[in-house]
């Protein structure tokens, strides 16, 4: 039995993934940020897959606050983590910018999980082959330390592209400063059948069981491989944007991350 921790896990693929893990044996923590959708999910997968090992943290991700109080929460009621999957995401926002000034996709997709993964990686460390999985996108694009630190204001399409890139680009760091982890980013494949991809193009071009299937093998079986980029729209493990390989880059964005969170 492995401790999963699954952000952004009340629907969409990160929900499947936790009924999938759950129906194994598995201890799943699954994580929401309604109060009503967290309780209903944890009543469902426990429910589907007979196993009371299954627990929930409330927390909304745009604001960085409520992520250090779940990383706390987290470390009272988990032994250990053995893989931890940042799957927790927005796309279209009601509010684009977040309680700290700075856009909701750079925070949600990027900050959050930074600040949560350093903050719990004391459990990864209990793991006997502890593993993140991060999840990028096919969108990347270069990322604005200006916009990072709020002082401009970016499109829905190009803030989440800028999450992303930001995201594999510390996915490569981490997986050098953390070398008894794998981490891995990954492109669970554009376009499925989720509800983020319904509200942000109004169609899908593949079902949500391919992003499972990828997280699962990726989080849980020897296909990962530490500080590479997997794109599940190719099927291999691929080349991520060049600047997630810029180390001066990577540098500037990292030294950036740290004084904001």
């Amino acid at each position: 039995m492995k401790h999963i921790l699954i952000t952004g896990s009340t629907d969409g693929i990160g929900k499947l993934l936790a009924l999938h893990l759950a129906k194994e044996g598995h201890f799943v923590a699954i994580h929401g940020r309604s109060d009503a959708k967290l309780a209903a999910t944890l009543k469902e997968i426990k429910q589907q897959s007979n196993n009371e090992n299954v627990i929930g943290f409330l927390a909304d991700f745009s604001d960085l606050n409520a992520v250090k109080k779940m990383a706390e929460e987290v470390a009272e009621k988990m032994p250990v983590i053995d893989v931890l999957v940042n799957n927790a995401g927005v796309f279209k926002a009601k509010i684009d910018t977040a309680a700290n000034g700075v856009d909701v996709r750079l925070v949600v997709n990027y900050l959050a999980p930074y600040q949560f993964t350093n903050a719990v990686l004391p459990l990864l460390k209990k793991a006997d082959a502890p593993r993140i999985v991060n999840l990028s996108s096919a969108a990347q694009s270069p990322v604005s330390l200006n916009a990072l630190q709020g002082g401009i204001s970016l499109g829905a399409n190009d803030a989440y592209a800028q999450s992303k890139l930001a995201l594999t680009m510390w996915s490569f760091y981490l997986a050098k400063q953390e070398p008894s982890i794998s981490v891995i980013a990954v492109n669970p494949g554009s376009l499925l059948d989720t509800k983020m991809a319904k509200e942000a193009y109004g169609q899908h071009w593949s079902p949500a069981e391919k992003g499972v299937d990828i997280l699962y093998d990726l989080a849980m079986t020897d296909s990962a491989e530490t500080g590479k980029y997997f794109d599940n729209d190719k099927g291999n493990y691929a080349q991520a944007h060049p600047d997630a390989y810029d180390a001066k880059k990577i540098e500037e964005l990292l030294s950036l991350t740290n004084t904001l969170v």
